[in-house]
């Protein structure tokens, strides 16, 4: 019998550990769900008879060494700072590990180990980073076998409510980790277009938009995310002169998330004084200039160049923050306060659909030097606020490369990312099966 560990059961874990289980019979599995909370590993596993819930913190070594030894494939979806201690004790005990995060450069430099070991390091194998990378290397090679030169690639990738339930002012509901969402696109985004180098700031990022249109659901906006010029040799594509990874928000909300921005209410590195006896109004009053005369709607337009009846006035209203409720969080950041608010303005609903949508867009010339632009679009709607979208395709490539790795049907070793066909190809297939479908338009 072999021994899954997974570790972490928040937000995106549900279509994996339904995935797990389900197959466990079949393949002679015992899965163990790990969580800091119990009761939350014991709801996902709900009883199973394959299944093991049990409390995990990997900070506790004796517990983390015990579990972690005893596996043969442990699957993180730690919060990413956290997979450095579960790696290290992969490579203790010799056993593979599989992530949804970036590389980390600690994790990096863990590659001659990992290999010299046979260990398999998997990461970026969820959704953006994952999918994108297997169905990006799908056309890519597929170009390339054709003998096309691919000039330029833009890839986005956005986490949405899906249309039929978005009924707030912002078109956005939270569908994972709220915290990710609020710290996102911090640092300085690189990507390159027509052969200029960009190199965006987070003070800037969210003016940096491109138009993304979807066939049958319209117009999105996209911005640039992290560093997409890494990307170009891990791609295979070196010399391109266009290569632009981004974020996909609906119209509109990049220039309301950006206030948010410039006041500072993104920041997590400082705390707010007094701030359980704050109301929501004096946090936004506090990142605004002193006056004994505006009131702090007066005072926010006026920073914003805009009137106090604007729409942008009105979305930062509906959100709460300047009502009179008291924050009633203890030695909180900026961010915690903000996110604390948005969790309760954002949350998916009972009911609740989401909804992935991720785009590639390819220029190339052919052998015959036809040039062409290639659309190749996915579109995946959640089930209700549970079994989400962004939980089946965050999850699903986990599970399906964990599936693969213990019938032996991947063979390589070191820390890598999901480009190479013995992946790439029958796990597309398999995710094909769950709905998880592109559809490519050549014009």
């Amino acid at each position: 019998m072999k021994n899954i560990l997974l570790l972490g059961a928040g937000r995106s874990s549900f279509s994996l550990i339904h995935y797990l289980l389900h197959h466990a019979s079949l393949q002679d599995w015992q899965v163990t769900v790990g969580d800091f909370s119990l009761s939350s590993a014991q709801e996902k596993v709900n009883n199973h008879a394959r299944g093991r819930a049990i409390q995990f913190d990997i900070n506790q070594r004796e517990l983390a060494d015990s579990e972690i030894s005893h596996a043969d494939v442990v699957i993180s979806l730690l919060p990413p700072h956290l997979h450095v201690k579960a790696a290290q004790a992969c490579l203790k005990f010799g056993k593979h590990l599989l992530t949804a995060s970036y590389i980390s450069p600690e994790i990096k430099a863990m590659n001659e180990e990992a290999k010299s070991k046979g260990l398999l390091f998997l990461n970026e194998m969820g959704l953006d980073p994952g999918i994108d990378h297997l169905s990006a290397m799908q056309i890519i090679d597929r170009l390339k076998a054709e003998e096309s030169k691919i000039i330029a690639f833009r890839s986005y990738t956005g986490g949405l409510v899906a249309p039929e339930y978005d009924n707030n002012p912002w078109n956005y509901k939270f569908t994972w980790n709220p915290r990710n969402v609020v710290l996102a696109g911090q640092g300085t985004a690189k990507y390159i277009i027509n052969g200029q180098y960009k190199y965006v700031p987070y003070h800037r990022l969210f003016h940096h938009l491109e138009e993304v249109n979807i066939d049958g659901y319209g117009e999105f906006e996209g911005y640039p995310n992290r560093d997409s010029l890494s990307y170009r040799e891990v791609y295979g594509i070196a010399n391109i002169p266009t290569l632009l990874r981004g974020t996909l928000r609906k119209k509109g909300f990049c220039q309301s998330w950006n206030i948010f921005v410039q006041l500072g209410m993104t920041d997590d590195s400082y705390v707010i004084e007094n701030s359980e006896n704050m109301t929501y109004r004096e946090f936004t009053n506090s990142f605004l200039q002193y006056s004994k005369v505006y009131l702090v709607e007066e005072k926010l337009a006026h920073l914003l160049n805009i009137s106090t009846n604007d729409s942008l006035i009105k979305k930062i209203e509906w959100l709460g923050l300047l009502g009179h409720e008291k924050v009633a969080l203890k030695q909180a950041s900026p961010a915690q306060i903000l996110q604390n608010l948005l969790e309760k303005k954002w949350k998916l609903e009972a009911g609740d659909k989401d909804m992935i949508v991720m785009q590639h867009i390819f220029e190339y010339e052919t052998l015959h030097g036809d040039k062409r632009k290639l659309f190749s679009s996915l579109i995946v709607k959640g089930e209700n606020e549970q079994d989400t979208a962004m939980a089946k395709t965050v999850g699903l490539p986990l599970g399906i490369a964990a599936k693969l790795l213990l019938e032996k049907k991947i063979d390589l070793s070191g820390v890598i990312i999901p480009v190479q066909s013995e992946i790439y190809l029958p796990v597309l297939k398999e995710l094909e099966k769950y709905g998880v479908e592109f559809l490519e338009k050549v014009a």
